[in-house]
């Protein structure tokens, strides 16, 4: 199939109190485009769970030109450029009606066996269906995000909630973006942002952040309190 793309209309419940799309709705269409070409491809939730397999995020890199604003008719699309042994790499689109390039993202994603609880290797059949395509041209970040050598600022503890989970009974990917976003600086306005996924948090869970603070770079890691991350963030100045 190669690439995949659906058209939307910004909704009221998608957007920040700047009337424009928030930033956990850019990679909620980015993921639920994915999971929209993988059920047209047959290969979708219910073949996953048929065959004890799921797909789990491993990393974002997202980057902003403009937020599409409230009502603004937007098209998203998607293309695997890669498969290699567990792992699955994608781009993500989201354009204006008119052609305009809103936002753009890699992504990485970890296949994994659900009854064994280890990486599984994408097969051939899933590989010639999604069919890939040469990666967009941009600027690569690391996988590994590393905030800067400063004491950061501890926030408040907080407990994981059913609202905080998705299918996989983990929190979902969203979620996290959405809790880092809260300890953002009032004028950040955001151009571009890495979420790197360490361990998966579920129900019971408790998370505490950690803040650091560097200027035009503002990175918010989550962890249980203890020394383990579930998710660190990058966000970088517009």
């Amino acid at each position: 199939m190669g690439k995949y793309a659906f058209e939307s209309r910004v909704r009221y419940s998608e957007i920040a109190e700047d009337e424009k799309l928030s930033l956990s709705g850019i990679i909620d269409y980015f993921q639920d485009c994915s999971t929209f070409q993988s059920e047209d491809l047959g290969i979708g939730l219910s073949w996953l769970t048929e065959h004890h397999l799921v797909w789990l995020m491993a990393r974002w890199q997202v980057v902003i030109k403009r937020r599409p604003h409230f009502g603004e008719k937007i098209r998203i699309s998607t293309w695997p450029y890669k498969f290699q042994l567990a792992f699955g790499s994608r781009n993500f689109f989201i354009e204006s009606e008119d052609g305009e390039l809103l936002a753009y993202a890699d992504s990485l994603w970890v296949y994994m066996d659900s009854e064994k609880g280890e990486p599984a290797r994408v097969g051939e059949y899933e590989g010639n269906l999604y069919a890939p395509l040469p990666p967009f041209d941009m600027n690569y970040a690391p996988r590994k995000i590393r905030p800067p050598k400063v004491t950061p600022v501890t926030a408040e503890t907080f407990a994981v909630t059913h609202s905080h989970l998705d299918s996989n009974h983990h929190v979902n990917n969203g979620q996290y973006l959405k809790m880092a976003e809260n300890y953002l600086p009032e004028d950040f306005t955001v151009g571009e942002f890495r979420i790197e996924y360490k361990k998966s948090a579920v129900l019971g869970d408790h998370i505490t952040p950690m803040i650091y603070d560097a200027g035009d770079e503002f990175f918010v890691d989550l962890t249980d309190g203890a020394g383990t991350t579930f998710a660190i963030t990058h966000f970088i100045r517009q």
